[in-house]
């Protein structure tokens, strides 16, 4: 093994040690808060989470998740020399912000599959669905309106505002699919990228940073840092999203190209101005792709040059990430948790 892999598979420890003791911190406050819902809504939400099956019996294994951003808000706090256990509420809270979307996303785009199970909303109806993504949201703000901390107000503030953004970037993303293949610049989806993932990592980061009683300049640069490291992070999450191992991501392999997402690797193919480019606008022109379909989009894709810019751009955005974060803390190696946690959300594989 090269000096280059054990320091990878180094990070990779460290980071898959980070998200079991965040689930540990933060599951108990983050199912509690669930299970404080009314009974329906309970339902779905445990559902959603993992925790219980559809018919409401207890589900073994289920682990509700990642916690890549409940561990960036204790990451984040103790690189500023915060105590991150009182930060578990705020971690919480974003943990359920993040849930909400996904319960929305997965009626917007229709999918059928998240975690390898029928998602919410093909079990309950769509309906439920929606209901319960709202008293998500509802339910992480009041975790921090019931806050004692004194960083609770400013980083219930911040939430919501990033809550906004986010839903402004999933409003582009589902603009996009009414335009045509090469009516999307590559400016526009960097701005939706950032928007609809990058925002919460970046208030993830931020929230961290309050809860450590840093100052204005210190959570700016938390935020940055994490906005940088979400862009990375949906680069690779739309590469997974055309090239992902269904046995590991849980959904189709392709469900991107199947759908016509305009995602960032399509876009950068779309806009290459090459004859594999051409190709791929037309194959979107088409109303549906069958499997053939979907394979030769993603052969043409890669062959526009999509997949090697779209890692290019993951790699450049983690340095800018890197960048800001030197910012808040100008000595990184007090940040070696938060730099573990970057390099796993840009190594991941599902």
């Amino acid at each position: 093994m090269t000096a280059t892999n054990t320091s990878t598979s180094a990070s990779a420890d460290t980071a898959a040690s980070l998200l079991d003791r965040t689930r540990t911190a933060v599951q108990p406050r983050l199912r509690a808060g669930v299970e404080s819902l009314p009974g329906s809504i309970r339902r779905v939400a445990m559902y959603h989470f993992g925790w219980e099956h559809a018919d409401g019996t207890p589900a073994a294994g289920q682990q509700g998740g990642k916690a890549i951003r409940p561990a960036l808000v204790l990451a984040a706090a103790r690189a500023l020399g915060g105590g991150p256990h009182t930060a578990v509420r705020a971690a919480a809270a974003v943990e359920l912000a993040h849930n909400f979307t996904l319960l929305h996303d997965d009626i917007v785009d229709a999918d059928a599959t998240r975690r390898s199970r029928p998602t919410a909303w093909t079990v309950f109806g769509m309906p439920d669905a929606l209901m319960a993504g709202d008293a998500m949201l509802a339910l992480a703000l009041r975790l921090l309106a019931e806050d004692g901390h004194p960083a609770a107000a400013a980083a219930s503030a911040r939430l919501a505002a990033c809550v906004i953004e986010l839903c402004a970037g999933q409003q582009a993303d589902c603009a996009f699919e009414g335009r045509g293949p090469d009516e999307v610049s590559l400016e526009e989806c960097l701005a939706m990228a950032t928007a609809k993932t990058g925002a919460l990592l970046g208030c993830a980061c931020a929230l961290g940073a309050l809860y450590a009683g840093a100052g204005e300049e210190e959570v700016a640069a938390m935020d940055a840092f994490g906005r940088e490291a979400g862009l990375a992070f949906q680069l690779i999450d739309d590469l997974i999203g055309i090239w992902g191992d269904p046995d590991r991501t849980g959904k189709p392999a392709g469900a991107d190209l199947a759908a016509h997402k305009k995602s960032l690797p399509v876009v950068a193919a779309l806009r290459s101005g090459t004859a594999a480019g051409a190709e791929l606008a037309a194959l979107y022109g088409r109303p549906a792709l069958d499997e053939d379909g979907v394979r030769r989009a993603a052969d043409a894709v890669e062959r526009a040059g999509g997949r090697d810019w779209a890692q290019a751009q993951a790699a450049d955005r983690m340095a800018r990430a890197v960048h800001q974060l030197s910012r808040a803390v100008p000595d990184l190696a007090a940040a070696g948790d938060l730099l573990a946690l970057a390099e796993f959300v840009t190594r991941r594989t599902r």
